[in-house]
């Protein structure tokens, strides 16, 4: 096969998977007002909805380990075996929720259960992002790793969408009354089929080249948790990454998003239809531009766009969030289709490169491990409770703007750490490490 087409071929498979479970994921926040009256007693709907995103967080709060887990494997046995264990696994349990119990019908046992299954698809996401991003960058020449990973970086973002266009049809279809009695269990259900048709795709591919290559020279890592954190200089690089790039990079991607919908919401009253389509509209004009600075950062460096999307993002968003009120009294929807792009486009610049600066940030024996912690404690912890925690804020001070000050201050402490101390890496040759053990794979 031509070199090129076996790289989109890569990249097709990859990305497929990965927005799948990226959609099954982002099914439940997508849902959480819904869920909110569904799994959890009646009473003051405001602490339902902090319940149910706290269950939403509780996702990403395992992230990390389902980080060294699946890593340890892709490190160990391969990055294809990985990232098809953590897709079937995120697809049974999103399939579970859509044909779990309510709490009128079984208890206390329907918020366990859904919290039991979101650990799972928490598990899963874990292993999932960092295989798919190295399998991609493993196939891709070192002068395109920006271009050709950030297609992976789309994922992210098109898994949200899917889910929002999703919801809306369905809604459309079933009528509202229905869709809040039973409709909404679709959306979960549809994930049967996404994942069947994804497995069938990724079970074709061969291994990455670059894995294939130190498997056949033995030179794997046979502890790469233990390689990765077994001394303090891999922590600082650990925390530098961390607090560098992933904290900031995962609070402007759900403040331009998630937040952005739950503000929507819970804050302005925007009707629930006509939000998803908004942020739905933002999202799909957004997604271009994942590639656009992808590939500009193998031009001109990862480390400068992302700072400056992290920038750009903290010094917005309190003028942006204001300007989105004055436009939702009455509901002016061009204006706020604009104003949460704008916030997409900051979302763009902080994610669109990451993906390679991960990859060149370790060594490729034990760059699965080794990347997915620090991207997996950023965007499941300081990304995943940011609805969470802003909304907590803003109920507990009864500012509606006061939730910013979280993303604002986060976003703020990785350009800052970033400009300081993270080092340009578009010009690493992560081939140049195992050139020693032979030609490349045909």
């Amino acid at each position: 096969m031509d070199p090129v087409q076996k790289i989109w071929k890569v990249i097709a498979a990859s990305s497929a998977g990965t927005m799948i479970e990226w959609y099954d994921f982002y099914i439940f926040g997508s849902l959480a007002t819904i869920l909110a009256t569904e799994f959890y007693p009646a009473g003051n709907p405001t602490a339902n909805f902090l319940k149910t995103l706290a269950t939403f967080a509780v996702g990403f709060a395992v992230r990390p380990l389902g980080a060294l887990v699946f890593g340890r494997i892709g490190d160990m046995i391969g990055r294809k075996f990985a990232f098809l264990v953590t897709l079937l696994i995120m697809g049974g349990s999103t399939a579970a929720i859509g044909v779990l119990p309510t709490y009128a019908s079984i208890g206390l046992a329907a918020p366990i259960i859904l919290v039991l299954l979101r650990l799972l698809q928490g598990l899963a996401l874990g292993g999932e992002y960092g295989g798919a991003a190295v399998y991609v960058a493993e196939h891709s020449p070192d002068d395109k790793r920006g271009y050709y990973t950030s297609f992976i970086q789309t994922t992210a973002t098109l898994g949200l969408f899917i889910s929002l266009v999703v919801i809306l049809v369905v809604r459309r279809a079933v009528g509202e009354e229905a869709f809040k009695i039973w409709g909404w269990r679709i959306p979960f259900l549809l994930s049967i089929v996404l994942v069947a048709m994804s497995y069938y795709i990724r079970v074709r591919l061969r291994e990455s080249p670059l894995f294939t290559r130190l498997k056949d020279a033995r030179k794997t890592s046979v502890a790469p948790i233990q390689e990765s954190f077994g001394s303090w200089p891999k922590w600082k690089i650990f925390l530098l990454v961390l607090f560098g790039a992933t904290a900031g990079q995962a609070v402007v991607w759900y403040t331009g998003q998630f937040y952005a919908l739950f503000f929507l919401q819970t804050v302005l009253k925007v009707p629930l239809g006509t939000a998803y389509i908004i942020v739905a509209i933002a999202l799909l004009l957004g997604a271009p531009l994942f590639v656009f600075f992808g590939s500009l950062s193998d031009r001109i460096g990862r480390k400068q766009i992302m700072m400056a999307g992290n920038l750009l993002a903290a010094l917005s968003y309190y003028p942006i969030y204001h300007a989105m009120r004055m436009f939702s009294e009455p509901v002016n929807a061009p204006m706020l289709v604009a104003l949460v792009f704008i916030q997409v486009v900051f979302v763009t610049m902080v994610y669109g490169p990451i993906a390679a600066f991960l990859v060149e940030a370790f060594p490729a024996k034990i760059r699965y491990t080794s990347l997915s912690l620090p991207y997996h404690f950023g965007n499941g912890w300081f990304g995943g409770f940011l609805p969470l925690i802003s909304t907590a804020i803003v109920s507990r001070t009864g500012n509606i703007y006061a939730g910013l000050a979280y993303p604002i201050l986060v976003a703020l402490m990785t350009f800052a750490v970033g400009s300081l101390y993270l080092k340009e890496s578009h010009k690493h040759r992560i081939w140049d490490e195992i050139d020693e053990l032979g030609p490349r794979a045909a």
